[in-house]
């Protein structure tokens, strides 16, 4: 403390020393920086997973493939079951649309048969057509075990789907589109149609919809 100090009733302090704050600063930017590195790090370099975590997610993968495959296992069979099951159905199809044709030549020989002729009691015409008849109705029986029936369309409403409309026949008397005359029998394999039945149906009716509604008040 110099003289003029004490006389100025002043105490002197003394100066920081440069040397030393800058030396604090530096320390506490290197701890702020380390940090933020640090913070960096940890958010652009993510932990890589676990061996854990790995077999975990091939497991994962692995069982969805196992799904997969599965499922595709399953259809395949499927379609497989119906394909043969189909076959067997269907595989006399073209056949037994050929023998259609011969039984209705059959039917076409018996009724050429005159009426009076057989009447009249002719031995030897009698037992051809009933020869015939018999031909006839045994291959209809073998095709029907082989999953060929016959439909029966008369008195059903017309359906494009097992019915060939030939002509219409005014009939005030049945609901319209009713089908009241067979052409030529129709005949169903399986769920499949093998040949339609070409019919006549009723015009001039009641409506299908009206006469079903009259059938109902009846029966109530």
């Amino acid at each position: 403390m110099t003289d003029e100090t004490k006389k100025n009733g002043v105490d002197e302090k003394p100066e920081a020393k440069p040397a030393e704050v800058a030396t604090d600063e530096a320390t506490v930017s290197g701890f702020a920086d380390a940090a933020q590195a640090a913070a960096d790090a940890a958010g652009e370099q993510p932990q890589e997973p676990s061996a854990l975590d790995l077999a975990t997610a091939e497991r994962d993968e692995l069982k969805d493939k196992y799904l997969r495959l599965a499922a595709e296992m399953d259809n395949l069979r499927r379609r497989t079951a119906r394909d043969v099951r189909d076959a067997k159905a269907y595989s006399v199809s073209n056949f037994a649309r050929d023998m259609l044709a011969v039984s209705d030549n059959l039917r076409r020989a018996l009724d050429a048969i005159p009426v009076e002729a057989l009447e009249a009691g002719e031995a030897g015409l009698k037992s051809l057509s009933e020869g015939v008849e018999m031909t006839e109705r045994a291959m209809l029986s073998t095709l029907e075990r082989h999953g060929v029936k016959k439909l029966a369309p008369i008195g059903q409403k017309f359906d494009p789907n097992f019915h060939q409309a030939m002509f219409e026949v005014p009939n005030p008397d049945v609901p319209n589109n009713t089908v009241v005359e067979v052409v030529q029998e129709g005949f169903v394999i399986g769920e499949r149609v093998l040949r339609p039945a070409m019919v006549g149906v009723a015009k001039g009716g009641p409506k299908q919809a009206a006469a079903e509604a009259e059938a109902e008040d009846a029966k109530q």
